[in-house]
């Protein structure tokens, strides 16, 4: 019988590689219960909800897994496993639920790395009624429950540190752009939520930021904020880096101080991304045409699209004014426990698929 050709590193399921690992698989445990509890104690009602979809969402970067689903007259019909539970969340609100959370599995197609698993468990939760200030605030008292139920008085990732317990910073994304690239990036949205790609090209040029003929505005916002901006947030403290640009909040309504920038937020520690949160936009018809435009630019870049919701679209309609945010609880679990990958606070990797 041939033997196994020899592997440069041990599986995760190698006793000695498990025993590593054990420590923080058992403080992702803690952490679980630890927010369980907190939601729990705000009267928050813990859902779940279906992984198979129609439709996986509809934002033009994220890949889903796609399947089909065969009835018992042998027809088959096209099902995608969830980027998130947001459409179904969405769904109970308008069914009638004010304050409720899940904490699910979800799966991204060509997403794997350092901070990146193609399935991944997601932490999301809604407030109907309530501004999204209060989800700031959630965000802040859960980064404190997870430090505790980890054992640690700091958050920390590749020499980044930030402290669990200190009051988050609160940073528009403007000032942000000005403060960390000098890019006035509002000068270049107009009030329908137009944007000037030749205006913000000239800008990051100016910055010495590299950019490319074909780049469009929403290339040129990424590059910014990925090479500039985000390594420089939640350093000593977790940063809320809110008001985005209305193109860069599909899912969001507009704030009301300034038609240019949406009800968005994010937050960061170690220069890591936590959690996205939004005003929820409850307008049916603004909301299909944001989808048919990211999908449009989907297809123009990837040459596929995914079907919409309509059911979704449907429960707009009756959906209450709420805020949401979506947390990867894998991402805080390794800034708790100090750990270097995602991979190694998740109990069993997904096999293949790159590093």
């Amino acid at each position: 019988m041939p033997s196994r050709a020899p592997t440069s590193a041990s599986p995760w399921w190698a006793p000695h590689v498990h025993a590593d690992r054990r420590p923080r698989l058992l403080a992702r445990n803690r952490i679980r219960a630890a927010l369980r509890g907190w939601f729990e104690e705000r009267g928050f009602v813990e859902v779940e909800t279906a992984a198979l979809q129609v439709s996986p969402g509809n934002e033009t970067h994220l890949s889903a897994f796609a399947t089909r689903a065969i009835g018992p007259d042998g027809r088959t019909s096209p099902l995608y496993l969830h980027t998130s539970p947001e459409f179904a969340c969405k769904k109970l609100l308008a069914a009638g639920e004010r304050r409720l959370v899940s904490l699910s599995a979800v799966y991204r197609n060509r997403e794997r790395g350092p901070l990146h698993h193609p399935e991944f468990t997601m932490v999301e939760w809604y407030r109907a009624g309530e501004p999204y200030e209060t989800l700031m605030r959630d965000c802040a008292a859960l980064l404190a429950r997870a430090a505790e139920a980890a054992g640690t008085g700091r958050l920390a990732w590749r020499g980044r540190e930030a402290d669990p317990f200190a009051e988050p910073e609160r940073l528009t994304v403007a000032e942000a752009f000005a403060h960390f690239a000098g890019i006035d990036l509002l000068a270049s949205v107009a009030p329908d939520g137009a944007t000037d790609r030749a205006a913000l090209h000239a800008a990051v040029a100016a910055a010495g930021i590299r950019t490319a003929p074909d780049d469009t505005w929403a290339d040129l916002f990424s590059r910014v904020l990925v090479e500039r901006v985000e390594p420089a947030l939640g350093q000593g403290r977790a940063t809320i880096l809110c008001e985005y640009p209305v193109p860069e909040a599909a899912l969001a309504r507009p704030s009301p101080a300034d038609q240019r920038v949406a009800e968005r937020f994010e937050l960061y520690a170690c220069g890591v991304e936590l959690a996205n949160g939004f005003g929820e936009l409850t307008d049916p018809a603004e909301q299909r045409r944001r989808f048919q435009a990211e999908m449009d630019e989907k297809e123009r870049i990837y040459g596929e699209r995914y079907p919409l919701d309509e059911d979704f679209l449907d429960a707009l309609a009756l959906m209450p004014e709420a805020s949401g945010v979506a947390l990867g609880f894998d991402r805080l679990v390794m800034l708790a426990t100090h750990a270097r990958r995602i991979d190694e606070v998740i109990w069993t990797p997904v096999a293949g698929g790159g590093p």
